[in-house]
């Protein structure tokens, strides 16, 4: 027997659909400050948006229009400071912010889109333009390490000579205060609601901070004599873009293949054989669509009670794993017999069965 969501089409209700939810994280009276809502820890405060699917997509657009701006900003600032003094390691980084800043856009559009319900089309719903986002995300990286590359060779061959030297380094500074921030809060936002593609962007704002030393770095070479430097510190830049790309690339990549961690498989078979009932769990799957997870498995109970009461048992499983799983959104539980005729009605199956793994 197997058992699914038939109302599936209010799971975004998710109040409606797990009661336990609104009674779970009860919350005080008070209203934290606008820093500690962007930056602080872990709190009661994080439950609603992890544990609600329309409060976390509408989370993790906000945090893009925040860092958006934050971002815009600090390469705004950079870009005057390149025009004034032709630092081509400032120009890598003011690039690389604005690609950073730019990112935002097809992750908005993805989050904007997890918000349509399913259809006959999409089955699962949209949530999986989210990873693609991701995936667009990688490749804005690693175009913007060509496009450092590029120009801090030209500089080598060409060299120019740097002005307004303590700007540059001002500008450094700030670059590294606004990306750390934003990267503090995407990360933040990103593992709230269980979004790789959000916690990747963050990474790579924290990256962008420390190459904004680095242009530090190049300015006090220059100061102290060693005009290459800047173009140098360009090279390691680009570099270290590449690091980054390629980290988020092997993350987004395991969003692509539905891999996840063993240790999820392994909370899921422990919750549900705690169900009342339960003989035995085997056979669990479940992947991540965008930053909600779905989910299914077998689970033996005794073959000679109802139907009703088997069915009972796979709505208690279920319970259980929407506990203990923030951010399922879905999970099918299979009822295998156990007793009584024990596998005659998979046996015209288990050919197909085992052809699959």
């Amino acid at each position: 027997m197997s058992h699914h969501d038939h109302a599936y089409d209010h799971a975004y209700d998710q109040a409606d659909e797990h009661p336990n939810r609104a009674h779970d994280h009860p919350h005080s009276g008070e209203s934290p400050g606008v820093l500690a809502r962007l930056f602080g820890a872990h709190s009661h405060s994080r439950a609603p948006a992890a544990l609600d699917a329309a409060l976390s997509t509408e989370r993790g657009i906000w945090a893009l229009k925040v860092s958006l701006l934050g971002l815009l900003a600090t390469a705004a600032f950079q870009v005057v400071v390149v025009a004034l003094s032709g630092s081509v390691a400032l120009l890598a980084d003011t690039i690389h912010n604005f690609s950073d800043a730019l990112t935002a856009l097809p992750l908005w559009l993805a989050f904007t889109l997890a918000k349509r319900a399913r259809n006959r089309r999409y089955t699962y719903g949209y949530g999986r333009a989210e990873d693609l986002a991701g995936a667009l995300i990688v490749i804005m990286i690693a175009f913007s390490a060509v496009v450092v590359f590029v120009e801090s060779i030209d500089r080598i061959a060409n060299p120019l000579p740097l002005a307004n030297l303590g700007w540059v380094a001002a500008a450094a500074v700030i670059g590294f205060i606004g990306n750390e921030l934003v990267a503090l809060f995407r990360i933040r936002v990103g593992r709230e609601i269980g979004s790789a593609a959000l916690v990747a962007d963050g990474l790579h704002s924290r990256a962008d901070g420390f190459t904004s030393l680095g242009v530090l770095a190049g300015a006090i070479g220059v100061a102290l004599g060693f005009p290459v430097a800047d173009a140098l510190v360009g090279l390691v830049i680009g570099a270290a873009i590449v690091v980054i790309a390629w980290g988020a690339a092997r993350e987004i990549g395991y969003r692509l293949m539905d891999a996840t961690d063993p240790a999820l498989c392994d909370l899921i078979e422990h919750t549900a054989r705690g169900a009342p009932g339960v003989l035995d769990v085997h056979s669990v799957a479940v992947r991540w669509v965008g930053h909600r997870q779905r989910a299914e498995l077998h689970v033996d109970v005794d073959g000679r009670i109802s139907t009703i009461d088997s069915h009972a048992i796979a709505e208690a499983v279920r319970h259980a794993l929407f506990h203990a799983l923030p951010a399922l959104v879905d999970i099918t539980v299979h009822v295998d017999p156990i007793g009584i005729h024990d596998g005659d009605a998979h046996t015209a199956t288990q050919h197909h069965a085992s052809a699959s793994h």
